[in-house]
């Protein structure tokens, strides 16, 4: 069973978040939701969600870390150390990251999206045009071991992207025949 983590910071994109952590749930995958900060966090759009661990607990032991967007979360997350080491680690293994929205921002500031071909909100473009990255117009884009996508609107194809990665296609068929999303 796959595991992969998802670190939840204040601000961050409820649909993006909880999209993604659904899918990749009912796909099979063991899926957790690290708070950068203790209790509920709230996101952009005042929701509140409890993390199921903190970014403290967990250890380097995932397959894929996957940054869902809004710009303050996004921010928070970029700001957070525990996050870039995480990833930074992962990547050094050879595993697999995804960012969605404004995250992907996070992945270039790390330095993890150097020659990669990334897609992202179009909020964040000109700060990752002017870290020379190459940037698509693309919904989803997956780039060897790095996946990214636009927004709210894309998270659905985004999570789906995922499962294909981690699961493959027959399982992303199978999961979708539950929720009927258009892939």
């Amino acid at each position: 069973m796959p595991e992969v983590l998802v670190p939840i910071a204040p601000g961050f994109e409820e649909i993006e978040a909880l999209t993604v952590v659904d899918i990749l749930r009912r796909a099979g995958a063991r899926v957790v939701m690290a708070g950068t900060v203790p209790g509920p966090i709230e996101g952009r759009s005042g929701i509140r969600v409890l993390a199921d661990a903190s970014m403290d607990d967990v250890g380097a032991d995932f397959e894929m870390i996957v940054l869902p967007g809004g710009a303050l979360g996004a921010e928070n997350l970029k700001k957070d150390a525990r996050v870039g080491g995480l990833i930074s680690a992962l990547m050094d293994r050879g595993g697999k990251v995804a960012a969605i929205c404004a995250a992907p921002a996070v992945l270039s500031a790390i330095g993890v999206t150097a020659g990669k071909r990334i897609t992202s909100h179009p909020s964040v473009r000109q700060e990752l045009l002017s870290r020379n990255e190459a940037v698509s117009d693309e919904r989803v884009v997956a780039d060897g071991n790095i996946i990214t996508s636009q927004g709210p609107g894309t998270a659905m194809e985004f999570a789906f992207r995922l499962v294909e990665t981690l699961f493959g296609k027959a399982k992303a068929d199978e999961v979708n025949k539950g929720v009927l999303a258009i892939i």
